[in-house]
């Protein structure tokens, strides 16, 4: 298996709380980049590449992401697998609950990548969310704040998903 990107912002707790996790999972294969240091050149290296993007107020990307999206918008991810997990809360913001992992997956297909760990919505309970494509969300969904108890098996089942994809 060939090194795999795994980008999320050092400075945010719970993505990176989240990020440690799928790397014990995965194991020498990761190598850990900082979202709020990312350029093209370096996003460019990989092939393979999961990004940790947690949905910020109503709906948005953080900072950090939204600064590299106009380059982001520039580059040919033709030939990528991108992999995504965030982070919501599905009781305080029901109506955009993971919205970042779908505006993200938009971004990075538009740009030609292959958007791969889709999951299933079974067991969450929100209104909304630009996170579903064909009634699954476009990448892992995690709610620490009201289901912190699941998570564990959540990451394991999907990175068990991804390794099949990134050979």
């Amino acid at each position: 298996m060939k090194k795999i990107a795994l980008i999320y912002s050092f400075n945010t707790k719970n993505s990176s709380k989240i990020a440690q996790e799928i790397k014990k999972v995965f194991g020498d294969d990761v190598d850990e980049l900082n979202a709020e240091e990312i350029d093209g050149d370096k996003f460019l290296q990989y092939k393979y590449m999961i990004l940790g993007v947690p949905t910020w107020f109503d709906g948005e990307l953080p900072n950090y992401w939204d600064e590299f999206v106009p380059e982001l918008e520039t580059l040919n991810l033709k030939g990528k697998k991108v992999a995504i997990y965030g982070l919501g809360d599905q009781v305080k913001y029901p109506e955009n609950f993971v919205d970042g992992i779908g505006l993200m997956g938009k971004i990075v297909q538009n740009r030609g990548a292959v958007l791969i760990g889709f999951t299933s919505i079974d067991g969450y309970n929100f209104e909304k969310s630009k996170a579903i494509s064909n009634n699954k969300f476009t990448g892992l969904a995690l709610d620490l704040e009201n289901q912190s108890e699941l998570t564990s098996k959540r990451i394991k089942n999907w990175v068990t998903d991804l390794k099949k994809e990134f050979k």
